[in-house]
């Protein structure tokens, strides 16, 4: 995604991959500030000695760090936007609002963006593509996109209860393959890509240092919180009993991109065909990380140990 632009050399910030100020910082914005992959970014930016603007739609429970500017808005709702776009001259976009949904008003985001003086932004791509991505390529914003193939951060998401609960995940596909990416990989990327200069037009497909399968991430959890942990595979007709009948849908947040009125059955037919058909780009491990923040990318056994905690009983 997009950087800002400075006078003098840039010096490597120790030990976090990203750049340290440089002389005439600019404010940047980070949207999707309380999101994981926000607050990594936020934290490497302050720890860069970068001003930093938060958009939040709720200042008052967003617990930023110190010095952060929180600004009241919504993504989704381009007239909110106007006091968080003021003054700043580089931007990390989200392309989903509420429920993961595509958003639908990414030229007036690019539009105002423009108007208000931003050069770089970046912008973290959701799982299909909105308006934002078009609107901002066809403008005269330097850009750089962000393609996290899988959050590592899933498997909180996705297994912190069941596993907490008898220590079992059932789930179809238990030999899928991915490449999932630690949230702060992603956000020290971001934070480069904005900061200093290489990186306009580029798309970064962003991966952690391994393939792994659903079974590996509970042994490598197994091991991280020496708990018997247990990975049993459904059959596709076995998930439709349990998850349409019985009404075990997991992450029903991400199936708000369906809408309103949206049956089960459909979405659970949407996760099959996800899980059971991951595209190769899926489960290829790429260098971004190591090539854009000259470190390499962080494990999931060392994401397990930093999250262990929330696995035990």
């Amino acid at each position: 995604m997009f950087s800002v632009s400075y006078d003098s050399r840039i010096e490597e910030y120790r030990g976090t991959g990203v750049p340290a100020r440089a002389k005439g910082s600019h404010m940047l914005l980070v949207t999707g500030a309380t999101g994981t992959v926000g607050r990594h970014l936020i934290q490497h930016l302050r720890r860069a000695g970068q001003p930093v603007r938060a958009l939040t739609r709720d200042p008052g429970r967003a617990e930023l760090p110190d010095g952060v500017d929180a600004v009241r808005g919504d993504l989704a709702d381009t007239a909110t936007l106007g006091p968080a776009f003021d003054g700043v001259t580089a931007a990390h976009l989200i392309n989903f609002g509420r429920g993961y949904q595509p958003l639908s008003n990414g030229r007036q985001i690019v539009d105002l963006a423009v108007r208000s003086g931003v050069r770089r932004v970046t912008i973290l791509g959701g799982w299909q593509e909105g308006t934002l991505e078009p609107a901002v390529r066809d403008s005269t914003l330097e850009w750089t996109h962000l393609q996290p193939v899988e959050f590592m951060d899933n498997a909180r998401t996705d297994w912190r209860a069941p596993l907490r609960a008898d220590g079992v995940v059932r789930e179809p596909y238990g030999d899928r393959r991915s490449a999932p990416v630690h949230a702060a990989d992603i956000g020290a990327v971001a934070a480069t890509a904005l900061t200093t200069e290489g990186h306009a037009g580029q798309s970064y497909t962003l991966t952690g240092p391994e393939v792994l399968t659903p079974r590996d991430k509970i042994r490598i959890l197994g091991e991280a919180t020496g708990r018997e942990l247990r990975f049993e595979e459904l059959t596709p007709d076995q998930v439709r009993r349990e998850w349409v009948e019985r009404g075990h849908l997991p992450r029903l947040q991400f199936f708000t991109v369906f809408g309103e009125g949206a049956r089960p059955a459909e979405m659970v037919e949407l996760l099959l065909r996800l899980y059971g058909s991951t595209p190769e780009v899926g489960y290829t491990v790429t260098d971004a990380v190591r090539r854009v923040t000259g470190r390499p990318a962080r494990s999931f056994a060392g994401w397990a140990a930093e999250h262990a905690d929330e696995f035990r009983l």
